[in-house]
């Protein structure tokens, strides 16, 4: 690490630590030659491989900016927001690869925007997935609909379970 002061092209670490939030670490420096401190902070690089082939870093801003326009009108708050980015970063940090295709992403992006508001995720999937016809609706929701139907709630409130031929003459 060069010296920002003299241009040193070396450096002695003094003291290291990990952020707030545990994605980072902060080095603090001295230089041999002027012997004056400056601080790093060193992260991990994580790489988005576009559709189009193009590599770009990965960008928690750019998951809650997309998002956030999945969630225009819908009652969702900033701090959801960051949280869901927070959420996609650490799950496709925890996948321990380096580079990650855009669709990877969105597949992070999906699970925690389904549990933060279902009609956002709706949109989002639109979008992610492709639907082209409103079967590609009907088909998200109604896969919705039996993930959140509840064991044993296919039945109407007042239907009673009818034993089998079988149990009943026992």
């Amino acid at each position: 690490m060069h010296c920002p002061f003299c241009r040193h092209p070396d450096s002695r670490v003094v003291d290291s630590r990990t952020t707030d939030d545990g994605a980072s670490i902060r080095r603090r420096r001295q230089c041999p030659d002027c012997s004056r401190r400056f601080t790093t902070v060193e992260t991990a690089s994580l790489m988005v491989i576009k559709r189009s082939g193009v590599t770009e870093p990965f960008s928690r801003d750019k998951v809650i900016s997309g998002v956030r326009k999945a969630c225009q009108g819908r009652p969702v708050t900033e701090d959801a927001l960051a949280k869901l980015g927070q959420q996609v970063e650490e799950a496709v940090r925890a996948t321990g690869s380096a580079e990650l295709s855009a669709h990877d992403v969105g597949l992070a992006i999906l699970g925690p925007l389904q549990e933060l508001d279902l009609v956002a995720y709706l949109r989002f999937a639109s979008v992610y997935r492709a639907f082209d016809s409103l079967e590609d609706f009907e088909d998200a929701i109604a896969e919705l609909r039996v993930q959140r139907q509840p064991a044993g709630a296919g039945r109407a409130a007042g239907d009673a379970e009818v034993p089998s031929p079988a149990t009943a003459a026992d």
